[in-house]
Parts: C-alpha cells; structure tokens; sequence
C-alpha cells in the first residue's frame, strides 16, 4: 500500500462513526461521579480546585467503560491510584524543567510498556500521562501535591462506590460474551447447512473463555448461568463440523445430508435461545419444532458410522446446554478457589508478577511495544520541549494530544490523530459558539461540562472522532468554570492538537515498527501451534488409553492464541505503506485459510477421540512420528522462504491407507490434513 492511500484509508477509518449500542443509565452513573467531585470542591474549595480535581473522576468514569472482565469498581480505583501517585510526582517535578522533563520521559516510557499487559492498561497508562502533563501549571508545594492527589484517588472512590451502590447490569460483560460465543456458534451450524466446511473465527470462544475466568470473591457470586455453557459451546463446535464435513460426517448428498441439515437447524435455533437467555438472564424458551428435529426418529432415514456418533452427541450436548442455563435468575452457586473446571483470575496484588512477566517479555528492540515505548516518551519530552521554548498558552495541549492519540500500531495511530484534530475542532467551535453567546457564569459552565461528559460516556463506542469532540467541549467548559477567555482556550486548543497530531504521526513515519516483515514468523507460529494441537489429538487416537485431555486442551488455547496473534499482524500490514518483502498479502490470506482449515480437520478429528478403553491405532503412531519433523522443517522453511515438503507424511499415510484402516476416522482426517498442508506449500512460493 502507498503512503498516499494508507493516510486516505487511516482518515477514513478516523473519521467513521459507527452505530453502537448505548447505556444511558451507565453514562448517567459516570456523569454523577464527576457531578460529586465538581460540586463538593465549588461549595467547599474554589473553581480552579474543582477544574483540577475533576480529572480522577473523569478518567476513573473512562475506565469503567473499557471491555475488561475485572469488577468495575477495581479498575476505578485502580485509575485513581495510578492519577494519584503521577499527579504528585508531577507537583514535585513540575518547578524544575530538567527534573520534569526526565520524570516525564521515564513515566512516559513505562506507560507505554503497559500495553504489552493489555489495552485496559495502556490505556490507564495513557491517563496517568495526561494528568501528569497537565500538573505542570498549578502549585508546586508538597502540601498542594498532596491535596490535589488526594482529591484524584478521591474521584476514583466516588465512582468506584456508585458502582457499588448503583450497580447497572451486573455481570453484564460476562453474559453479553458468552452469549456472543453461543450467539457465533448457532451462526456456524446455519452456515455448515450450505456449506460443509465453513470457516468458523474462534475468538468469540476465546473472548468466553476471558469471561469466565473470576477472582475468588467474584467466584462465590456468579450466576448459574454463566458457569457451564461456556464448556459445552466448546464442546459443540467440534460436532457440529463433524456432523456437516462429507468425508468424516454425513454424505453430501441424500437422505443423511438432508438429517444432517435439520438437525444443524434446530441446534442452531437452541443456541440462539440459549444465547438469548444468557444475554438477558431469562429461562430458555424452545419452538416445538426444534424440539422435534432433535428426537430420535422412529422411521424415516437414519445416519450411520461417524455421523450417527456425532449426532447422538449433539443432542446430548444441547440437552444440557437448556439444563445448565434454564435456572432462576436470582439463584447463584457458591465456588471455591479449588472447584475443578474454575478459571481463576489472579486479584489486583497477583497481577503484578503477572505484569512484570509481561514486560520482561517486550523489553526487546525488535517489539513493537518497546518502539512505541520509545516514541511515545520521545514525542512527550520533545512536545513539552517545544511549548516551553514557544512560550504556548497551554502547551501542555500539544503533547497531550500526541500522547491521547499514539498506539503501538501504525492505522491507529494515524486513524486516531486525524479524529483527534477533527472532533477537537468540532468540539471547540461548537462550545466556543455557546461561550461567546450565552456568557455563562461558574455553575451554569460546570453544568454545560457535565453535559459534555454525559455525551462522552454515552457515545464513547461510535468513535474517537465523537469522543474527541466531547472532550474539547468539556475542556473548554470547564476552563470556563475559572474564567478562562474562550477565545484563547479554542485557538490554542486547535493548534497545539494539530501540532500534537503531527508530532505523533512524524515519530512513527520516522521511527516505525511494521508489522509486514514479521508475517513469515507468526505465520510459522501459527504452523507450529497448528502443529502440536494434530499431534496431540493423533497421539490420543494411537495410544487410547495414556490419553491426557488436558494436554489436547493446551494446544488447541495455544493455536488459538497463535492464530490471534497471526490475525492482529495480517491486519495492520494490511494498512502499512510497505512492500511486502518475501510475503504477499494474497499469499498471506492463501495460507491464513489453508491453516484454517487444518485447524477445523484436527478439530473434527478431535470430536472422534476414541474411549481410553479402546483399541489403539498404531497407523496414527506412525504418520505422527512422520509429520513432526515434517512440521519443524516446515516451519524453518516458513521462515527462510524455502520450499515446503510434506513427501515423508504422505508416504507414511500411504502405507496406512493401504493397511485397511481406509474407513477410520482418523485416516481419513488425516488424508484431510495432508490435503491442507499440500495447500499451503502451494500458497507459499519460494522467495526468488
């Protein structure tokens, strides 16, 4: 892609605003805590003190709206602790330009460490930044520092306890993401009706999976609803491609194909009312007719082998799905730390190993978080740099916005920058029109700031360019409440944003970290987790009785996460102004697929793992002896852009094939897998 078309396609995607679907009694809730702080320091204090104190509030309410799976109130108090602790060390640094500028560049750095813990993280990493630069105009004494850090971690506890106190939905996030698993797994079975081997993206799975990891003290207050159903859509994905697929499941055409369709629909017309159910916190609620579908017949045409295998596991497993979620709503089950099956999610203080680990791992120059790291604290020191020496009324502004507006992405960041500008300007006049016209005083400003953030919280999921907007009406508001000329406060907002936008956007056209050279190496990750996840279910059709399912267990999460990650990678390179360099995007998306599809024939063959009591194939021994030095060569040559060679497997499966085990399941999944991996050697070519 050209320089010129990667900026077209990142204001575009900045400029987008997309339908999402709003929380009024959420944003009200947010809006109130900021409401407390401004209020409770305009009776008791003065209207510069309620201006400065209302950040904790403000950022704490931003937080509580990311897609985390942690309790809304740990995450406001967490971003009030971290405003907090920057808020003093910025007072104490502030009076001293060199001082402030290394503490700066140092916090900075960390902050952009954070996103290698996750994006709820780098995001509160981000906030601690913004207060920071912007103590550098108020008082510098140790008392003050003190008071205005308190009054931060104080917004925070607001928030935190109307959470408590007012509580909208809860476990909310939870059922809306495990009901979208269920939600992508009826839309599955409704697709493999036409088509036998239709994709399925596995990370609405992984988003449940998430979900329904919980702390100790969230463990003993979790619906019923939310404790199985994760487990059996895990479980029904499998079945349901192998009941579909026409080599291993039912045949593609006649009376099993027609059986086949009907029993993918009903089970597509319970998952969507499990899913329902979930999502709201209601009994499930069945059509007779799907109830009908899933009765064994008493006449009429029968599957047989496979299928037949498939289909009585299918219907056992939504049976239990309607068991497991038809309870009362207010009925909850106490869990122990210890109950097997229970996905524990490490408390706030366990985290930070968890955390360090994290960072440890992206300490490298060739990590793209490193390099953002990097630049980000770059464009901080250089844009506060650049306001002092300019002598900009609130210059703070300009690398503020750099920093609100840089990812570790390239499109991000672009994308980002250009909202950031447009929804500044459109925030700015309009709140400087209102200003000019209406003159109004303290409270009817803080009153036209709230409504600002009310707007913000509301609207935060169509998209930065509309949040940018709410924020610049906020600001200028706000900057109102203390008398600050509105003429000034939209000028200098304007162009110091324009300025922070192209400081942020020049650090990553100068300092880059593409995505595009690293696709051979995640597509070779991907290969590889591939890899492990057929040899660990080939090992337990070979030896029945040793089979561990834990172990099938971990490599298919590791495939998962490695397909994850492929996925993030093809699509940022998809919006890099760079040349390919040894690996086209056609063939990128060529071999994606392949690998996909070797993921769905291991899956199928992973639905048909026999009992540990029965006999062991010793055909699947060999060809998995076969095909693991095959894969490691393979993945090198991934790597290196050398030619791809499957000869040893497909003679091996050969001499299988021909021993009389041509009707197993797992030869002929295996025929499946060598036909993918054929596939991707095609895909692939040789560099020149």
């Amino acid at each position: 892609m050209t320089w010129s078309r990667a900026l077209k396609e990142a204001a575009r995607s900045g400029l987008t605003i997309e339908r999402a679907k709003l929380t009024p009694l959420i944003a009200i809730r947010g809006t109130a805590g900021v409401a407390v702080v401004i209020g409770l320091c305009l009776w008791q204090g003065s209207p510069a003190l309620a201006v400065s104190s209302a950040f904790g509030a403000f950022s704490s309410g931003i937080a509580t709206f990311q897609r985390s799976m942690r309790p809304r109130p740990v995450l406001a108090l967490a971003v009030a602790g971290a405003l907090a602790v920057s808020t003093f060390l910025g007072y104490l640094a502030a009076a001293h330009v060199v001082a402030f500028v290394l503490l700066l560049t140092g916090w900075t750095f960390l902050a952009g460490l954070a996103w290698a813990i996750g994006p709820v993280s780098g995001l509160i990493g981000t906030q601690t930044v913004a207060i920071m630069l912007i103590t550098v105009t108020l008082p510098t004494s140790v008392l003050g520092a003190l008071q205005h850090a308190a009054l931060i971690a104080f917004g925070g506890l607001v928030q935190a306890t109307l959470i408590v106190l007012f509580p909208v939905r809860p476990w909310g996030i939870q059922r809306d993401t495990l009901a979208d698993a269920l939600a992508a797994e009826a839309d599955y079975a409704r697709r493999l009706r036409h088509d036998p081997v239709a994709p399925f993206d596995p990370a609405p799975l992984m988003d449940a999976r998430l979900a329904s990891a919980v702390t100790p003290r969230q463990a003993k207050r979790r619906p019923v609803q939310l404790h199985g159903p994760r487990g059996l859509a895990e479980r029904v994905r499998p079945v349901l491609a192998s009941l579909a697929d026409p080599v291993v499941g039912a045949s593609l055409e006649g009376p099993e194909r027609d059986r086949a369709r009907e029993l993918l629909g009903a089970a597509a017309t319970v998952l969507d009312a499990v899913a329902h159910a979930v999502r709201h916190g209601k009994p499930v609620r069945l059509p007779p007719e799907a109830m009908a579908a899933l009765e064994v017949p008493a006449t009429g045409p029968m599957l047989s082998g496979p299928a037949r295998r498939a289909a009585y596991r299918l219907i056992s497993l939504l049976a239990d799905a309607v068991e497991l979620t038809d309870e009362p709503v207010e009925a909850t089950r106490p869990t122990t730390t210890a109950e097997r099956g229970h996905l524990l999610r490490p408390s706030v203080p366990r985290l930070v190993p968890v955390a360090l680990r994290a960072l440890r791992r992206e300490a490298r120059w060739s990590s793209h978080i490193f390099r953002h790291a990097l630049r980000v604290a770059a464009v901080a020191a250089a844009g506060y740099l650049l306001a002092t020496t300019l002598h900009f009324g609130h210059g703070y502004w300009a690398p503020l916005a750099s920093v609100m507006v840089m990812r570790p992405d390239f499109a991000q960041t672009y994308s980002r920058g250009v909202a950031r500008f447009a929804g500044t300007l459109v925030g700015v006049t309009i709140a400087g029109a209102l200003m000019a016209l209406a003159h109004p005083g303290v409270y009817i400003s803080a009153v036209l700031a709230l409504v600002c953030v009310f707007l913000m919280y509301l609207l935060m999921r169509t998209g930065f360019s509309v949040t940018s907007a709410c924020i610049a009406g906020y600001v200028v508001f706000l900057l109102g409440i203390v008398g600050a000329g509105w003429e000034q406060t939209v000028q200098e907002r304007v162009v110091l944003t324009l300025v922070g936008g192209i400081l942020a956007m020049l650090s990553y056209a100068l300092f880059p970290a593409w995505e595009t050279p690293r696709l051979r190496d995640r597509l070779a990750d991907w290969l590889t987790a591939n890899g492990r996840y057929a040899l660990a279910v080939l090992d337990g059709h070979a030896r029945p009785a040793e089979r561990r399912p834990r172990q099938v267990r971990e490599a298919l999460l590791d495939a998962r996460a490695a397909r994850a990650a492929w996925e993030v990678s093809e699509a940022r390179a998809e919006k890099e102004p760079v040349r390919h360099r040894g690996l086209s995007l056609h063939a990128a998306r060529t071999a994606s697929a392949t690998l996909a599809t070797m993921s769905r024939v291991t899956m199928i063959l992973e639905a048909h793992l026999p009992d540990k009591d029965a006999e062991p194939s010793p055909g699947a021994a060999v060809f998995a002896t076969a095909l693991h030095p095959a894969l490691d060569r393979a993945a090198r040559a991934v790597r290196d852009g050398t030619p791809l060679d499957w000869s040893g497997p497909h003679a091996v499966w050969e001499r299988w094939n021909a021993e009389g085990e041509h009707t197993g399941v797992a030869v002929r999944a295996s025929e499946l897998l060598l036909d993918a991996l054929d596939d991707l050697a095609e895909a692939l070519p040789p560099d020149p």
